[in-house]
């Protein structure tokens, strides 16, 4: 009798604690639950962009956040997964070699890199990726990235660094600048050279009659006339309050020449209309086939050139 009294106990308290037991397992697993249903919530929210990637056996995307489509235009994220060279077409080509670094292992993953990627309208967007490789028997089989949108922080970065280099006067290139490129060719940069140096004659005067508004009213008109020499092999730079200077490189001696032609016959066509202020400039150049080691030279004999025509232009009015 009592025997069958401590099975019933026994078999009583077991189906309690399993009861507890059933409802500790319910309740952790409603809370792992909850919280992976939080991470996905976040992931589905955030504002980067979040991806997995698989390298073998298959290459494909496995996940890939919402943000893409915001950032890149509505179906990207669509024909990524149906395409798995989706990347490698959107990609910069500037930004290629980062693209198959990541996928064949030769990356630095340690440390973040910056890459454009092309919307749907066709502009490239600037991205910060962080990359985590996923590894099984040493061998790389997966990547895990998040990329945050720069766009903003590029823009920035590049507005302060045209503030840096341009005048802000003119917006043509500033003495700072025109130093910076001096030096880089004197210094290491070896190849042909042209400096040609125009200031602007009766500034001052115009200053001192119509005031200081004026001057600088000519001051923008001359620089327009000489930004439109401006190229990918020549630079036009505001160097001082009345003088500028145009720095040509990978020209011949003939070219130079040319250019100083085409600078005069410009200014006089833009001298033709009653409605434009009238420029008169001094105009002065040298050249050399070697820059190293030459261009403070080069710039001294392009300024006696300069003061040259200066001189001769007073004594004709004389």
């Amino acid at each position: 009798m009592m025997g069958v009294m401590y099975f019933t106990f026994g078999l009583f308290v077991g189906i309690i604690i399993c009861q507890v037991r059933i409802k500790f397992v319910k309740k952790k697993w409603k809370s792992s639950f909850n919280e992976i249903e939080t991470i996905l919530q976040l992931l589905e929210e955030s504002t980067d962009v979040i991806y997995h990637f698989d390298i073998k056996p298959e290459m494909g995307h496995r996940y890939i956040s919402p943000a893409l489509d915001k950032f890149l235009g509505e179906g990207v994220i669509k024909e990524a997964f149906e395409n798995p060279f989706v990347p490698f077409e959107l990609i910069h080509p500037e930004d290629f070699d980062h693209l198959t670094q990541k996928l064949n292992g030769t990356l630095d993953y340690s440390k973040p890199i910056i890459q454009r990627w092309k919307d749907k309208e066709g502009n490239y967007r600037w991205f910060e990726e962080y990359t985590t490789p996923i590894y099984e028997n040493g061998e790389l089989v997966a990547i895990q990235g998040i990329m945050r949108n720069m766009d903003e922080k590029i823009k920035l970065r590049q507005d302060l660094e045209y503030q840096i280099n341009h005048d802000a006067l003119t917006d043509i290139y500033n003495r700072g600048y025109f130093e910076t490129i001096f030096s880089d060719l004197d210094g290491h940069i070896d190849t042909t050279v042209g400096i040609v140096l125009c200031d602007l004659d009766e500034l001052k005067v115009m200053n001192d009659h119509f005031g200081h508004k004026s001057g600088d009213a000519l001051l923008k008109e001359t620089a327009k006339v000489l930004n439109q020499f401006s190229a990918e092999d020549t630079m036009v730079a505001r160097i001082g309050g009345d003088e500028f200077a145009l720095l040509a490189v990978e020209k011949t001696e003939r070219e130079i020449e040319q250019l100083v032609q085409d600078i005069s016959i410009g200014i006089h066509r833009h001298n033709e209309n009653p409605l434009n202020m009238k420029i008169k400039l001094s105009i002065g150049y040298a050249f050399t086939s070697n820059s190293i080691g030459k261009m403070t030279e080069l710039f001294s004999q392009a300024d006696k050139n300069m003061y040259k025509d200066k001189t001769s232009r007073k004594q004709l009015l004389v």
